[in-house]
C-alpha cells in the first residue's frame, strides 16, 4: 500500500522540481580567486583575460572588482558625480540584488566606432560571512548585442550577484608561485599584486605574531654588483623603525642568485623583533621573502622561515 502511494507522490514531486528549476536555468558562477558570483546570461563564459566574463562572439564583457570596504566611498562619490562626460542617457537608482541593496547606473558610451550600452552595479558586503568587501560589477553590451543581452536581461542577472567568504584555495592557484612549504605557518591574506602573508597565532594581527610575506615584482638589477643595493633598498620600505641589518649578503636560493639579509627593528607595537629578507633574481624580475618574528623567538622561527623559502617555486 505505501510502495503504491510512493510512486505518485515522487512522481508530483518531479514535477515540481522541474517547475521550480526549469531546464536550461543559468547556474551561480565565481570566477577563479573572487568572492562575486553571479548568473551569467546566454553564452557568457569565465573570462581568461580579465576578472568576470565574456562573450568573446559579440564582444560583450561582464568585469568584476572584487575591492576592499573601504573603496566604497570612492567609487560611490565618482558613481554621483556630475561630471560624467563619457556616458550618455545616464540614470542611477537604488538596485536590489541577491546579498543586499546596491547602486546601479546605466548610460550609452561610444566605443569602438558605435555605441555601447552599459550597466555599473556599485555594492557593498553588509556583515554576515563576507567582510571587507565592495565591489563594482561592470556590464557592457555592444549595440549589435542589445537583441540578446537586453536591459532586462542584464539587470536579471545583476540581480544574481551573491558574495562568499575568501576563497583562499582559488587565490593561491593565481600566484605566479606555489607553495610547497608551509612550516606550520597558515595563509592568512593573498594579496592582489600577487603575494601571500603568512602567519602563526590565533588572529590576523601580525604585530602580535610572527608572520611571512612572499611576493613577486619586476624591474630586478641585471648587474650582479647593484643587488646588494636593490636588496637593501627593499628592505628599508618594511614598516620597522631602528632597522639595523646585522648580515647582508648574496647568496644561491633554489639554485638561482639571490641576496640574504637578517636585521633587527622595532615593530609598531615598540617591541624588539628580528628578520630576514630573502631576495632571488630571476629575468627582469624578483621573488621576495621577509619574514619577521619577536627577537626572543627568533632561533626557533628562523629554520621554519628558511623552510617556507625552500619551498616556493615558480608556476
Amino acid at each position: 500500500m505505501i510502495r503504491r502511494l510512493l510512486v505518485p507522490l515522487l512522481a508530483f514531486l518531479a514535477i515540481v522540481v522541474l517547475q521550480v528549476q526549469p531546464a536550461g536555468a543559468a547556474e551561480l558562477v565565481y570566477p577563479p580567486g573572487l568572492r562575486i558570483g553571479l548568473q551569467p546570461p546566454g553564452d557568457f563564459a569565465v573570462s581568461t583575460r580579465q576578472p568576470g566574463f565574456e562573450d568573446t562572439g559579440r564582444n560583450a564583457v561582464i568585469t568584476i572588482l572584487d575591492l576592499p570596504a573601504r573603496a566604497y566611498d570612492d567609487l560611490a562619490r565618482s558613481a554621483f558625480a556630475n561630471d560624467q562626460k563619457n556616458i550618455a542617457n545616464l540614470k542611477r537608482e537604488s538596485f536590489p540584488f541577491e546579498n543586499g541593496i546596491g547602486v546601479l547606473i546605466t548610460g550609452t558610451a561610444n566605443e569602438g566606432g558605435g555605441p555601447v550600452h552599459k550597466w555599473f552595479l556599485l555594492a557593498q558586503s553588509r556583515g554576515g560571512a563576507v567582510k571587507d568587501l565592495t565591489t563594482l560589477v561592470q556590464v557592457a553590451v555592444p549595440e549589435a548585442a542589445l537583441s540578446v543581452y537586453s536591459d532586462a536581461i542584464v539587470r536579471k542577472a545583476l540581480a544574481s550577484v551573491t558574495f562568499r567568504p575568501t576563497p583562499v584555495k582559488e587565490q593561491l592557484g593565481l600566484l605566479p608561485f606555489e607553495l610547497k612549504e608551509l612550516a606550520g605557518f597558515r595563509v592568512m591574506q593573498v594579496l592582489p599584486a600577487g603575494g601571500v602573508i603568512l602567519t602563526e597565532g590565533p588572529t590576523d594581527d601580525i604585530t602580535t605574531q610572527p608572520y611571512l610575506i612572499v611576493a613577486v615584482g619586476p624591474g630586478a638589477p641585471q648587474d650582479a654588483s647593484e643587488r646588494g643595493r636593490f636588496a637593501n633598498d627593499l628592505l628599508s620600505t618594511a614598516p620597522l623603525a631602528n632597522l639595523r641589518v646585522q648580515l647582508s649578503e648574496p647568496q644561491r636560493i633554489n639554485g638561482g642568485p639571490g641576496y640574504e639579509i637578517r636585521a633587527q627593528a622595532v615593530g609598531p607595537r615598540g617591541d624588539a623583533v628580528s628578520l630576514v629578507q630573502w631576495v632571488r633574481f630571476g629575468g627582469s624580475g624578483f621573488l621576495r621573502i621577509i619574514g619577521v618574528t619577536g627577537k626572543d623567538g627568533w632561533d626557533a622561527m628562523f629554520p621554519r622561515f628558511r623552510a617556507i623559502r625552500d619551498g616556493v617555486e615558480p608556476r
